[in-house]
């Protein structure tokens, strides 16, 4: 299993310090736990308010464990907090959405089951799906689609959007996905016609893209050296700033200057080294777990 590899892959100290930035339901927190010394510590990071409750369990029977109820993009904050900066021996990021988000009705994630347009993963942020398609102009409507759902048809949906809103609110997620469905010129073999647009929404209400780039950076900083970096991604947007952050820190950086200048360029020297460049889920993860058909995983390690 990749949760597995990366979790063997990214301990390089039973003694160490470690942060899982995505707790979910704290399956690689489990898999750490029954490999780390007692002298040991991990740090567990989530926005979510049900993750959160989860991580308290494990922590009020794991002394090792800290909780933090946080953004994964205020990771310098959190470990500067806790004087661990430049010190930690592993961090584990597991992207996107979790499996009970998405099997919660509730939580207004999946186009399966109906539920309210919600799509937070911190219930206390304000904004969520139904208030931005609420207010939300076609022309914005259409680039989040096409940007952050690579939908094809993404000017055909959003129109078809905005018209069904002024004839009545979208609060439901099934109510969205017929509207999706209906407007949805070519449907793709395997795929609900309403996939792309329920990933955009997703990915813009809590700004996961953004989240991604601020966070990568401030993870190679803050490892020790030859302390590791592992991430698991579930779609190409996710997977192209991973492999970006980390092509940039395993081959250096050039300058960035104006064409013509009578002088050459600086390139930073590299900081990483790639474990393992790419890996996906094998042909039997996949079979137990059909979700894991698009999952990356990317390892390095601090120079």
């Amino acid at each position: 299993m990749l949760a597995q590899e990366a979790v063997e892959a990214v301990m390089t100290r039973a003694d160490g310090l470690y942060v899982d930035a995505t707790f979910g339901r704290g399956g690689h927190s489990r898999r750490l736990l029954a490999r780390l010394a007692a002298t040991a510590r991990l740090l567990v990071i989530d926005r979510d308010a049900g993750a959160i409750a989860a991580a308290q369990q494990l922590a009020a029977t794991d002394a090792r464990v800290t909780v933090a109820h946080a953004r994964f993009s205020e990771l310098t904050t959190l470990l500067r907090e806790r004087a661990w900066w430049g010190a930690v021996d592993g961090i584990l990021l597991d992207l996107g959405v979790s499996s009970p988000q998405l099997d919660e009705g509730e939580r207004g994630f999946s186009f399966q089951v109906d539920g309210p347009l919600d799509m937070r993963m911190d219930q206390g942020q304000t904004l969520d799906a139904a208030g931005f398609l609420a207010t939300v102009d076609a022309e914005e409507l259409e680039l989040v689609l096409r940007q952050y759902g690579e939908e094809r048809h993404a000017r055909r949906i959003a129109r078809a959007i905005v018209a069904a809103r002024a004839i009545a609110p979208l609060r439901r997620t099934l109510q969205l996905a017929e509207i999706v469905k209906a407007a949805h010129p070519a449907w793709e073999r395997h795929h609900h016609p309403a996939t792309r647009t329920f990933q955009a929404l997703r990915l813009r209400v809590n700004e996961e893209l953004r989240e991604v780039e601020q966070v990568l950076p401030q993870a190679i900083a803050t490892l020790a050296s030859g302390g590791r970096l592992a991430v698991i991604s579930f779609h190409s947007l996710e997977d192209r700033l991973v492999k970006q952050a980390l092509q940039r820190a395993t081959r250096g950086v050039e300058e960035d200057l104006p064409r013509g200048l009578p002088v050459t360029p600086q390139r930073t020297p590299a900081c990483m080294r790639e474990i393992i460049r790419q890996q996906a889920a094998s042909a039997a993860e996949i079979a137990d777990n059909p979700r894991a058909r698009s999952a990356r995983l990317r390892v390095a390690e601090k120079l």
